[in-house]
């Protein structure tokens, strides 16, 4: 039988469950009649204006995304703002929209769990555990072999796609690191977690001035502390797109899946 917009958010409540969820995190259906069919299901970080194009141009049922569109609070939908036009596009394609987000970050083979299997880490677990075995925020794992901050930098930039901000470094480069900790997107809230500092150098995205300086510098003063890697949090969490379009291709058989390939980091280029 073709398989509704029910037998999708199902699904996804499966691989991604929502008690897995931050509590300010809005994950789930966001538009859509749950009893229409699904045929083309098309993944991306955002909702944007780039990526609902594709999905309209594609003749996609459903638009999945890692973040959520109305993740803050709104008191119009009107159609002169972008989050406003965007629903009213999507509904007129009769194209749906769902959101996984911290859901899809704390399961084993999340945004996180994803990233520490392409860099080859080994022992991974939770920095911070979840409800469940093998869950949870964050993943630290050591390295096959102990290398260079600066050769781990190159591997980052090999394994995510390009952006213009690139790989950001805080560390000598020839510094030797073997233990890893991790976190894909926005992670400057775990700086503080014993794993992270026990760790030879973190790794995460949107790494502030402050958070960022004030490791450095407490790292200087005792002597431990972890190197920093600051990526971009869309190419982070992009890794993850192929994993999840996989998992939906082994349950949902009849129905055509596709990953965004648009780049949808905000920054263009630097100057420096």
């Amino acid at each position: 039988m073709p398989s509704s917009l029910t037998d999708v958010l199902e699904l996804v409540g499966e691989l991604w469950p929502v008690d897995g969820a931050e509590e300010w995190d809005a994950p789930g259906l966001v538009t859509g009649d749950p009893a229409s069919r699904v045929e083309r299901i098309l993944l991306a970080v955002d909702a944007v204006a780039a990526t609902v194009d594709e999905a309209i141009e594609t003749e996609a049922d459903l638009l999945l995304t890692h973040h959520p569109l109305l993740l803050r609070g709104v008191t119009s939908v009107a159609e002169d703002r972008y989050k406003g036009a965007l629903i009213a596009r999507l509904i007129r394609a009769d194209c749906s929209l769902v959101a996984a987000h911290t859901n899809a970050d704390v399961v084993e083979d999340g945004t996180s769990g994803v990233l520490a299997s392409r860099l080859g880490l080994l022992d991974t677990m939770p920095i911070v555990p979840g409800l469940v075995e093998g869950a949870g925020l964050g993943r630290i794992g050591r390295l096959a072999e102990p290398i260079t901050l600066g050769r781990l930098a190159r591997a980052l930039g090999d394994i995510l796609p390009a952006t213009a901000t690139g790989v950001r470094v805080s560390g000598d480069y020839d510094r030797e690191v073997s233990s890893v900790a991790l976190c894909g997107g926005a992670g400057d809230s775990l700086l503080s977690d014993p794993a992270v500092r026990a760790a030879d150098v973190y790794i995460t995205a949107d790494l502030r001035h402050h958070p960022a300086s004030e490791a450095r510098e407490q790292a200087t003063l005792t002597g431990r502390g972890p190197a920093l890697i600051d990526v971009s949090h869309w190419a982070s969490e992009w890794l993850w797109l192929d994993v999840a379009a996989a998992q939906l291709r082994s349950a949902l058989p009849d129905v055509e899946i596709a990953v965004s390939e648009l780049r949808t980091d905000p920054w263009d280029f630097v100057i420096v």
